[in-house]
């Protein structure tokens, strides 16, 4: 069942975030970078657009989508304003089972039907096919919050 998270999911929210990237076996030290941008409080939840994938009981992923009013520049690059999904994160024991489709597919609905005619993803490396088999279409490298890193900048045109 995919369902609007609330401000009570913010904790497990935040697990899956960090299980999920885990599941990569990136450094530890990415995780201290990567600290404020996988965590989910809250507030987060109650600004933007998150939904929770719950099974059995227990809510197992997640996708957010967040609203630029104005392009956003930080350093030496900037995001395009625009809506753009900034999160989506499926417990380790659940990649691979269809859950992430399954939210995606929701994700992409919820696009047509507010009429949003475009929705920009920068993703984590590993999951740039998973967003490329879902329709989405590559279209360059970003600059990482890791130093000497890139991630997929990839478009779906709803």
């Amino acid at each position: 069942m995919i369902r609007p998270a609330t401000p009570q999911d913010a904790e497990i929210l935040t697990r899956i975030s960090f299980a999920s990237k885990g599941y990569w076996g990136y450094p530890e030290s990415y995780f201290a970078i990567w600290t404020k941008e996988l965590t989910v409080d809250a507030s987060y939840i109650e600004k933007n657009d998150v939904m929770a994938f719950q099974q059995g009981g227990a809510v197992v992923g997640y996708y957010s989508v967040v609203t630029l009013e104005s392009d956003l520049v930080f350093g030496e690059t900037s995001l395009e304003k625009g809506v753009w999904l900034e999160h989506m994160f499926i417990t380790p024991e659940c990649i691979g089972k269809g859950i992430g489709t399954q939210l995606f597919s929701n994700l992409h609905a919820k696009c047509r039907e507010r009429e949003i005619p475009r929705l920009c993803i920068l993703a984590d490396p590993h999951a740039r096919g998973f967003y490329e088999k879902m329709g989405c279409e590559y279209k360059r490298e970003y600059p990482s919050s890791i130093k000497n890193r890139t991630t997929p900048l990839l478009v779906l045109m709803v």
